[in-house]
């Protein structure tokens, strides 16, 4: 590994997304320079490093170091634990088959 490369055997404590952390650090290893500075990595095709995929890599691993937030996350006035629009928050015997149907599609 280069000076580029993440060894993901060695996580930092600060660490609170442990997936995160290792497919980001998988990407930034696939994606390292050779001695002209052109990523390795065949999907780059002879970008120059640090490439796109890289540099994704690295806020990947920012992300995976940031504290959660306490409770439902929020996007766009939707919590993540609100049911699915047209969806029936009752038992699933509830549910109209047209209503699943569509939902489906």
């Amino acid at each position: 590994m280069s000076e580029a490369s993440t060894d993901r055997a060695d996580r930092p404590a600060e660490v609170t997304d442990p997936l995160l952390w290792s497919l980001a650090a998988a990407v930034a290893d696939a994606h390292q320079p050779d001695e002209e500075r052109i990523c390795v990595s065949p999907s780059c095709v002879g970008a120059s490093w640090p490439c796109a995929a890289w540099n994704s890599a690295q806020e990947g691993l920012r992300a995976a170091r940031a504290p959660r937030a306490a409770g439902p996350v929020e996007t766009a006035g939707v919590r993540r634990d609100d049911p699915l629009p047209g969806w029936s928050t009752g038992p699933a015997s509830t549910v109209p088959a047209q209503q699943l149907a569509t939902a489906a599609a």
